[in-house]
């Protein structure tokens, strides 16, 4: 019995601190420099590529650090695979999945296997948090086609 209290205090304890003000403070989006935009070099809107893609990303009116590194008007680069900006939930850090990859040390470039088919890809430059900024700074989607 003594582990289930223990459990429902932690999920107590929880709740009680995302309630807080603080913590609600450290969730507060960010707004970017106007001029900031967030672009994918390589590869090209409706290339066809083999694997594995390398793919380069482009940012301007931002500079580029590490995540957990807070410095004003930096970031780091997100890629959403086959997911729609739409899906995101632009509100809480993004999760480091299959489909959403994080660049958290920084790199402007990465290589990556896809399977073979059609696939989107999209930026996403988040803060140091992995918080989107407000409004989002992303890129148009591309679409390519995977030999």
């Amino acid at each position: 019995m003594r582990r289930s209290l223990s459990g429902i205090a932690a999920v107590l304890l929880g709740s009680a601190l995302l309630a807080s003000p603080a913590l609600a403070d450290e969730m507060q989006r960010q707004a970017p420099p106007e001029d900031a935009e967030v672009y994918i070099i390589a590869p090209q809107d409706g290339a066809t590529v083999s694997g594995p893609l390398t793919v380069r990303m482009g940012l301007k009116g931002m500079g580029v650090a590490p995540a957990g590194m807070e410095a004003p008007k930096t970031g780091h680069h997100h890629l959403l695979i086959d997911t729609p900006l739409a899906e995101v939930d632009l509100s809480a850090p993004l999760p480091s999945t299959d489909q959403t990859r994080h660049f958290g040390g920084g790199q402007t470039q990465a290589t990556l296997e896809l399977p073979p088919g059609e696939h989107t890809l999209q930026l996403l430059f988040m803060d140091h948090r992995h918080l989107s900024f407000d409004p989002p700074v992303a890129s148009e989607p591309i679409t390519i086609t995977v030999e």
